[in-house]
């Protein structure tokens, strides 16, 4: 075993056993034993004899020496057969494990991953059994206080703030402290300022008061720098699990969303802003007013919060674009509170202790991945009191990381509203309740109840309630009935079960079941345990209740539209596989947008949706063509999903009101090139009451990187959902009801982030009304089916033109190709895929060079009523009036009698081929019969090709040849009887 250690993770993996191997030894067994491998560390259990089901139950610990590098890392288990002869092991099988599946110690379960092959010719049968989980060590006291200890005593105060700074530092994750220490490694020219003392003995002969100032700049110095790189990690708002932040895999390219190294913001234009960064004053004369700095730039003016402790801290980012003006000018007031009159309240006056004054020509550039500017202290002048204040002006881009949490001249200033931000759906999972019975049952209530009254179960989880059917009372009644509900990561604390008396709705008892405490499984193989619980009515016991409840991890919680999801995977995270690549988005820009607020402005952000990582870009205030220039990469786990992009109208950040949706695309990842940019515009379309209206453009630049060719076509080969949907599917109604529910509990959660995610975002992204009826989306439908159909209903005109001599020269060769498939039938199946191929290599040439958007025409918009539009966006229940609602109801009447005359009809067909073989009508069927015997006779004596031949030509044959008339034997099928005569 390594030594632990308390400055390293352990990983953990623990190999339960394995099942059904393959016997190596030649008597029908196996001697196995397991090696497992990560990160150059070995370590091997023991060997269990003569045993196709060992059981090893041993614990292997590893040395993660790079905790960021993790989920890029592999665990590789081999198992062999131990020969005990001093001959080469037999191979049995392997597993790899990416890193990124791997969850934290107290979460993880049993998982059985199926053996896998070394080669091609490897027989390899049976599966695994493992436990797999990371240990943190517990925090240990930064460094800092370690070198605060070896300091002399003049080094030894410390200021209020930077005590609580420590303080934070002791809170930081391991991850966090182990970044900053690599930063802080990279930049040697950094170290040696945060080392370097505060007195130096060449300046002892200096003024006093001289050396005194230089010694606390050198103190304050290395803390802002440290302040600066502490700006530059992302804030990204988690409302998912523990890991959420771990696991986030948006890397925001926008300022504040992390970065992705030497090809950021390479699909989207480099925007400049002017960067002014205002940390602290000090005044000459020391002071306990309220102080702020004012920052004025031609047209611009800005002042910091107003605080006594005159440390700010604050960013300002100016886009240049919008600068008129080469002065950049800062100034400090302190606000003096004088005396007036009796009767009233004291008034302020502010006072400028001084200013200083930048030519923009003259300002720095800095660009990522430089090091942040170091903060410098400039004398204020301009004959005030005076002082001094400490701040740092340099020009950079949107790829700053200060860009995020600054104010900024495009977007509202320091409106928390109109800020990027990215956001993680909370990770949700399907919780199976099963009823089996119950027992002692106290059924005396307040009323005598009945002896045969009926009893139900009514399990309750957050707001979700379902009920079990009825059952006769009694003291003990059984269900084994299964209940799902939508969980949500961080759980719900109890899941409440309670037995109702079914015609008075009267509780028997309850009982709360820590949802914590659920055990949880990723497949169907193990059954979770049973438990008793006891009923209470109040403080008094009403009896007990047997339930199984779990926790699925093998489903993929559904929360958006079937046919526009973004992630497929598997709610527990052991079953998740590394990703096939990556996908970039660059937001450029919206052009022509419309007025959306009364007052002729629009306030315009975008949101992009992908997998459970949600990113929003900043707000463009009054501009009907804004410039975001955001980019964001996310990880692709399943090349055939689609990636959802909408922009809104931002009312938030005046009125408070819900944001109103501008237009929506849908890129599907499958259509990308790998390795392709794509930049082009698309329309944005809004379906109004009135009508379908062309919002905007929206431009995009998208990217898609394969990291392997191998997983990319894997992936196409795997089944779209996880193993559970298929071993034990959720039936129809019961999907569309738990997706409703998650969808509930997304929007419900990003609507609790900062800035928050409005409901109608969310539901828009999410299609949440998909699923309502739609005269509109219900003909759009019918004419995508007869397209579909359109390619055979050509086929078969060619057919007609070839049986009616239209081209004699076609039929003549198609007589030709049809005595060549009888003679040579092996011909058949290589000439159909040639044709394919063929027909394939064509078409390439007319591929569609950008991915599609949203089709106005497919959508059926154009040639749809207004009051179909109407019903359409009519609540449910409906709120029309009552003419209106009988109106529509007669017109759907009508057009569901069509879909009911087809149904008839398609079912009467069926019932012929029935009727023909169960003697219905017995001369149809005799005759039948005798047709059979007779086509058997002539089918054994005549050669098959003939008989092929034979009849190719006669539906062939010339039209002076045939006749007007059905053929016979469909006006006979036509005569035997179905069941719709019997239909009331």
């Amino acid at each position: 075993m390594p030594d632990s250690g308390q400055n390293h993770r352990n990983l953990v993996v623990e190999v339960v056993g394995a099942r059904n191997l393959l016997p190596k030894d030649g008597q029908g067994t196996a001697s196995a034993y397991a090696i497992v491998d990560y990160d150059g560390q070995r370590r091997r259990t023991k060997t269990v004899f003569r045993d196709l089901n060992p059981q090893w139950e041993e614990k292997l610990e590893f040395l993660v020496h790079d905790p960021e590098s993790m989920a890029s890392d592999t665990v590789e288990i081999n198992v062999y057969n131990d020969k005990k002869t001093g001959k080469r092991s037999t191979f049995l099988g392997k597993v790899k494990i990416s890193g990124s599946s791997i969850a934290k110690s107290g979460s993880e379960t049993l998982v059985y991953f199926p053996l896998e092959k070394r080669s091609v010719f490897s027989q390899v049968k049976g599966e695994i059994g493992l436990k797999i989980s990371y240990i943190d060590p517990p925090p240990t006291a930064p460094e800092a206080e370690a070198a605060a200890k070896e300091k002399k005593p003049g080094e030894e105060k410390k200021t209020e703030e930077e005590t609580k700074k420590t303080e934070e530092e002791k809170k930081k994750p391991e991850g966090e402290d182990a970044k900053s220490e690599a930063e802080t490694k990279s930049d040697p020219a950094e170290a040696p300022k945060s080392e370097a003392p505060a007195d130096a003995p060449a300046e002892e002969k200096k003024d006093e008061k001289k050396e005194k100032k230089k010694a606390k700049e050198k103190e304050e110095k290395p803390a802002a720098v440290e302040k600066e790189k502490s700006l530059a990690v992302a804030e990204v708002t988690a409302v998912s699990s523990r890991s959420a932040m771990k696991d986030l895999e948006i890397r925001s390219l926008c300022g504040g969303g992390g970065s992705r190294g030497g090809g950021a913001f390479d699909l989207v234009e480099k925007v400049p802003y002017l960067y002014v960064r205002v940390l602290k004053a000090k005044p000459a004369e020391n002071t306990d007013t309220d102080t702020y700095a004012k920052i004025v730039i031609g047209s611009h003016n800005v002042c910091t919060r107003t605080i006594k402790s005159t440390d700010w801290d604050q960013v300002f980012a100016f886009h240049k674009a919008g600068l008129n003006s080469t002065s950049l000018e800062i100034s400090v007031f302190v606000q003096n509170t004088v005396e007036t009159e009796k009767d009233k309240p004291p008034s302020k006056v502010d006072t400028c202790l001084g200013s200083v004054s930048f030519d923009i020509h003259e300002v720095p550039k800095r660009a990522p991945p430089d090091s942040p500017l170091a903060p410098q202290w400039y004398t204020l002048e301009g004959g005030g009191p005076g002082g001094d204040v400490m701040l740092a002006v340099w020009f950079g881009t949107q790829a700053d990381e200060s860009f995020s949490e600054a104010w900024q001249s495009d977007s509202g200033g320091s409106i928390v509203h109109t800020r990027s931000k990215a956001y993680l759906s909370p990770t949700l999972w399907y919780l199976r309740l099963t009823v089996i019975q119950t027992q002692d049952l106290k059924l005396s209530g307040p009323k005598a109840q009945p002896a045969s009254a009926d009893l139900l179960v009514k399990a309750q989880l957050g707001q979700q309630v379902f009920k079990t059917s009825k059952v006769s009372a009694g003291s003990s009644s059984t269900w084994h009935e299964d209940l799902l509900f939508v969980a949500a990561e961080p759980f719900d604390p109890f899941l409440i079960i309670s037995v109702e008396e079914a015609s008075s709705a009267h509780s028997v008892g309850q009982a709360k079941v820590p949802v914590s405490g659920i055990s949880r499984r990723v497949d169907d193989r193990s059954v979770p345990p049973s438990r008793w619980f006891d009923l209470h009515a109040g403080d008094a016991f009403a009896g007990r209740i047997h339930v199984r409840t779990c926790l699925e991890g093998g489903y993929h919680v559904l929360d958006e539209s079937a046919s526009a999801t973004s992630d497929v995977r598997a709610a527990s995270k052991q079953l998740s596989r590394p990703p096939v690549g990556t996908v970039e988005v660059g937001v450029r820009g919206a052009t022509n947008l419309l007025p959306m607020k009364p007052s002729g402005t629009t306030d315009a952000y975008a949101v992009i949706k992908y997998g459970p990582k949600w990113a929003r870009t900043r707000t463009i205030l009054d501009s009907f063509n804004p410039r975001w220039d955001e980019q964001y990469a996310w990880d692709v786990y399943d090349p055939c999903t689609v990636l959802t992009v909408a922009v809104f109208d931002n009312t938030k950040h005046k009125s408070g009101s819900k944001d109103t949706r501008i237009g929506k695309i849908r890129i599907r990842l499958s259509t990308l090139d790998t390795k392709r940019t794509y930049i082009n515009s698309y329309p944005l379309m809004v379906l109004h009451p009135s009508g379908a209206k062309k919002m905007g453009e929206l431009e995009l630049a998208i990217v898609f990187k394969c990291n392997s060719w191998i997983s990319l076509i894997q992936a196409y080969a795997s089944p779209l959902l996880p193993r559970m949907h298929y071993a034990h599917p959720l039936g129809p109604g019961q999907q569309d009801l738990l997706r409703h529910t998650a969808m509930q509990i997304v929007s419900a959660r990003l609507g609790r982030s900062e800035p928050p995610l409005g409901p109608e975002v969310v539901q828009y992204m999410l299609d949440s009304d998909a699923h309502l009826w739609s005269m509109r989306r219900s003909k759009a439908n019918w004419f995508r089916a007869v397209h579909c159909l359109t390619r055979s209903a050509e086929f078969a005109r060619w057919v007609r033109g070839v049986r009616a001599w239209t081209h004699p020269s076609t039929t003549l060769l198609v007589h030709a190709l049809l005595v060549i498939i009888v003679l040579c039938p092996h011909l058949i199946l290589p000439t159909l895929f040639m044709y394919l191929f063929l027909i394939v290599l064509w078409r390439y040439r007319g591929r569609p060079a950008v991915p599609a958007g949203m089709d106005a025409r497919l959508s059926h918009v154009d040639a749809v009523g207004l009051d179909e539009l109407d019903e359409e966006f009519d609540g449910f229940p409906s709120s029309r009036p009552p003419e209106q609602v009988r109106a529509r109801y007669d017109r759907l009447r009508a057009l569901a009698g069509r879909a009911q005359t087809l149904l008839g009809d398609m079912a009467a067909q069926g019932e012929r081929v029935e009727a023909l073989l169960g003697w219905r009508d017995p001369r149809a069927t005799g005759l039948f019969a005798g047709a059979c015997a007779v086509a058997a006779l002539v089918f054994y004596a005549v050669p098959f090709r003939v008989v092929v031949l034979l009849m190719g030509f006669y539906y062939l044959r010339h039209p002076r040849f045939r006749d007007e008339m059905p053929p016979v034997g469909v006006s006979f099928f036509r005569r035997i009887p179905s069941l719709s005569d019997r239909v009331l």
